[in-house]
């Protein structure tokens, strides 16, 4: 992991924005959970227990689609959705480094503080 110099953006890189945004919804966020516990999963095993519609469903899951988040493939008449753990990885790397960025602003403005 490389450390921000200071004054350096920590501007969300623009291939993980739409991983943002696609995590900012709690539905698509169960969704992910769901799908991290096991292997691929169709709308019926998604539904169960959800109060959601299947066409819901698929409107959550094609936005997790269109962010890279989940892949989906189809066998026979079902469609099956899998977890691709890459985008998640980058996104948590992203925020080490802002975490570090804030870590070592805060260290500098306690040291200018105590001198």
């Amino acid at each position: 992991m490389s450390r921000a110099e200071p004054g350096q953006s920590a501007a969300v890189p623009e291939h993980l924005a739409p991983v943002f945004a696609a995590l900012g919804d709690r539905t698509r966020l169960g969704l992910l959970s769901q799908l991290s516990t096991a292997e691929a999963r169709n709308i019926s095993q998604l539904a169960e227990g959800s109060h959601l519609t299947r066409q819901g469903l698929t409107r959550h899951l094609q936005v997790l689609e269109d962010a890279g988040v989940v892949t989906s493939s189809r066998s026979g008449r079902e469609r099956y959705f899998r977890l691709e753990p890459q985008p998640l990885r980058e996104m948590r790397d992203y925020l080490e480094r802002v975490a570090q960025h804030w870590d070592d602003t805060l260290l500098r403005l306690k040291n200018w503080v105590e001198d």
